[in-house]
């Protein structure tokens, strides 16, 4: 690669000749290996450097350097790991990362864009995944399959269990997982595939509590919370330390006699009040009953709780919360009603005997009680960056605040995610997202479908 006074180069990439200035490359990736061939004293011949590598790809490559896009066609021409990999060889592979993610998350337009299905065992019975670079782990049998940024397969881990049901992420690498089948809170690293070690409850003065199994994991910053019950229906939320993995704390312990003091089905930590919210839901063919409960790890101490049905003189007493979960950036608690469908928000700070808000429907087309496959009541609720995502059966909706026209103030408005094709593909069973994706599986269906602010829409068999 050579350049003239006015700053044009030549490179010869697999015996064709490209041609462009030392200005689109040096300001786009300036410590590439294209920028420093680029500068007037890497070559000192008048013939262009030869480089041995794919030239059509290569035109990709500078396609992207000029305009900081792929070109629409490049997706049919060439896999992911083919991009992914000529970019690492020319030192571009942020521009390359930062032009393959997708734009910012709106549940409102979002579309269906890949599955994401596992070689074997295709049924996920767990996944998670990252909000920095919208990474997925998925649960499948005993393994582990690790999808990274740009949804290509990294590894599958097999575990020593024979199902995992329960997986976090609680280091950038490693994965505390917990089965149905077997007792204890198991931890691995998935770049090596190595055990590290587990975390059981026992209790030596109490005989009840032995072969305990994971419920839920919530990670935090000061430990891993993990629900645990026993074959005895006792259970707690353990307080686990991540340096030695042994126990720090029971945070929480009830004989789970009833549908108000069963094991805690979803953890979630609450960092900016340092409170750990737990949830669980009974549904029965008589509807659904729960409850709501929130430590305070540090006391250790049950700071605010509240269990349906209430009492029968409420309005809402017969339509119980289908499930809960936590806007962690607005401080608000939403669970969604089983029945109605309704979303009911309290404020984590003014919590009280009866803190709900129920919110109204500024967009009262966007369900019907009658509504064929899309009625039914609620079965999973999640909330990311504002935003309220809630399935219904087979059906995906969300929640978005915008500004009310009469009112001026923000309101929630409820839209479809999905169309009416897509709801008929199964029963909602998890809802996630990270990144700038949304991460949806179904009963009984293979993969993780993913959802993004775009209108791509393509099949990925990993």
């Amino acid at each position: 690669m050579v350049s003239d006074g006015s700053e044009r180069l030549k490179l010869n990439v697999g015996g064709e000749i490209f041609e462009t200035t030392a200005s689109t490359i040096q300001s786009t990736c300036p410590d590439s290996l294209l920028a420093a061939l680029s500068t007037p004293t890497t070559h000192g011949s008048s013939n262009p450097v030869f480089i041995d590598r794919d030239p059509e790809i290569f035109s990709v490559i500078l396609n992207l350097l000029r305009t900081g896009r792929l070109p629409a066609t490049s997706s049919g021409v060439f896999s992911k790991q083919e991009l992914l990999d000529e970019a690492l060889y020319y030192g571009v592979e942020s521009l390359l990362r930062s032009a393959m993610l997708p734009p910012p998350l709106r549940g409102f337009d979002a579309s269906l864009a890949s599955t994401i299905a596992p070689a074997t065992d295709g049924v996920p019975s767990a996944f998670t995944a990252t909000a920095g670079d919208a990474s997925l782990w998925i649960a499948h049998g005993g393994q582990i399959s690790v999808y990274d940024w740009s949804l290509s397969h990294a590894v599958t881990v097999r575990t020593h269990l024979s199902d995992v049901t329960s997986i976090c992420r609680v280091w950038d690498e490693a994965a505390a997982i917990g089965s149905g089948s077997a007792s204890g809170l198991h931890f691995y690293d998935l770049s090596s595939g190595r055990y590290v070690g587990s975390t059981h409850w026992t209790d030596p003065e109490d005989p009840r509590i032995h072969k305990s199994r994971v419920a839920a994991v919530a990670d935090s910053p000061g430990g891993v919370f993990a629900s645990f019950d026993c074959l005895h229906r006792e259970n707690s939320v353990l307080q686990i330390d991540k340096s030695t993995l042994q126990v720090a704390a029971v945070v929480g312990q009830q004989s789970g006699s009833s549908a108000k003091t069963a094991v805690p089905e979803k953890l979630r930590w609450v960092p900016n009040h340092g409170l750990l919210v737990g949830s669980a839901v009974h549904r029965g063919v008589f509807g659904c009953s729960g409850y709501i409960r929130i430590w305070d790890p540090r006391s250790r101490a049950i700071v605010w709780e509240t269990s349906e049905p209430g009492s029968g003189r409420s309005s809402r007493f017969g339509d119980a919360l289908a499930d809960v979960d936590v806007d962690v950036e607005e401080s608000t608690l939403f669970k969604v009603c089983s029945k109605s469908g309704d979303l009911g928000m309290a404020d984590l700070r003014k919590l009280g005997e009866d803190p709900w808000v129920y919110v109204s429907d500024d967009n009262p087309g966007a369900w019907s009680a009658d509504d064929g496959e899309r009625s039914g009541g609620y079965s999973v609720v999640h909330c990311y960056r504002k935003q309220v995502l809630a399935a219904r059966g087979g059906a995906l909706e969300v929640w978005s605040s915008v500004e009310g026209k009469t009112s001026g103030g923000l309101i929630r408005r409820r839209n479809f995610v999905d169309k009416e094709e897509d709801s008929k593909r199964g029963m909602v069973s998890k809802v996630e997202a990270g990144g700038d994706r949304l991460f949806v599986s179904r009963e009984y269906m293979e993969g993780v479908e993913v959802w993004e602010s775009s209108n791509s829409s393509s099949m990925i068999e990993m």
